[in-house]
């Protein structure tokens, strides 16, 4: 366990490495800059922003200002009044260039539980929702149940969260009252966003948990089970379950980054505060130390719900180390 961990923790600061410098160069590849639109700037204004932000400096010294622990002067050497923060793999990821009154640091620390908290509750609708359904669809193959719920699912796969989060503002929140439309603040706020966010993923869910119980179902082990003459209760819940969690465990993880990288999309339509509604506005404005650290904090979430999966993996098919995982 503690060389898993380890392990993993290496190939964590490898990953925010390899994400930091692509992230970096390719946003300042694409033509502009956080300034560009800033209205009749005089050119010594001009002059003294891009001094300010070092963007008057050659990119690898950007780039080492913005990653690395040095502290470098005008002329790339190790100073002591340069820095306008202490770099982002150490854990500051400077000031925002739009939002001007706030860090980076400060804007996730407000708006990221946000975003979790959304992803959380739609991973739980996923579950609460996908794994009885895709488990009694496999109870009764090829009947009407069955069928029905395999077109759900194929739709709720087939349609794109933003048509989904469309239609049920319409059902939910138009024609029908019942939920708020937008924002957020209480519970209620949060229901259409992540029964949006969360219904794709419930589909999958869905389909693995059935193909999971059927397999389940064909083993010796529970034919055996079956003429002994056992409750069929107690082989589905007590055998068969987790051999058939197993693609749904596995699933998570995948699904948790699916979950991150939707929200973006649906925190934008339902208004919420989330860090999600952040990295579209930055993108927008070209907000590089924004955008950075948004993405960087998705980054280690994936990262670690991942790792989350894989310890959980072993508790049901003891077979499985960790190693091997």
């Amino acid at each position: 366990m503690r060389r898993f961990l380890l392990r993993r923790l290496a190939w964590l600061a490898l990953t925010l490495w390899a994400v930091a410098t692509l992230s970096f160069f390719l946003m300042r590849a694409v033509p502009g800059g956080p300034f560009s639109g800033e209205r009749n700037l005089a050119p010594e204004v001009e002059a003294n922003v891009a001094a300010r932000y070092h963007f008057d400096w050659p990119l690898w010294r950007q780039y080492l200002q913005y990653t690395g622990p040095l502290n470098l002067d005008e002329h790339g050497l190790l100073g002591d009044g340069s820095r306008i923060f202490g770099g982002a793999l150490t854990g500051d990821l400077g000031p925002s260039f739009r939002q001007r009154d706030f860090s980076v640091n400060e804007i996730l620390a407000q708006s990221l539980p946000i975003s979790m908290e959304l992803g959380l509750l739609a991973l739980l609708w996923a579950l609460a929702f996908g794994l009885p359904a895709g488990i009694v669809a496999a109870l009764v193959p090829r009947s009407r149940l069955d069928v029905a719920t395999r077109a759900v699912a194929t739709l709720g796969i087939a349609l794109p969260n933003f048509v989904i989060a469309s239609l049920l503002l319409l059902v939910l929140a138009l024609w029908t009252p019942l939920l708020p439309v937008a924002g957020y603040g209480t519970p209620r706020h949060l229901v259409l966003p992540s029964l949006a966010l969360g219904a794709p993923f419930a589909a999958y869910i869905a389909r693995l948990a059935r193909t999971g119980m059927l397999e389940a179902l064909a083993q010796e082990h529970i034919r055996t089970a079956t003429a002994f003459g056992l409750p069929p209760w107690r082989i589905v819940v007590g055998r068969a379950l987790k051999s058939a969690c197993l693609p749904v465990v596995s699933y998570l993880g995948p699904a948790a980054a699916g979950v991150l990288t939707g929200s973006l999309v649906i925190e934008r339509i339902f208004a919420i505060p989330g860090a999600g509604s952040h990295f579209v506005g930055s993108a927008l404005n070209r907000d590089y130390t924004l955008a950075m650290g948004v993405t960087l904090a998705y980054t280690v979430l994936v990262y670690s719900l991942n790792t989350l999966v894989d310890l959980i993996y072993p508790l049901l098919d003891p077979r499985i180390r960790l190693e091997e995982s």
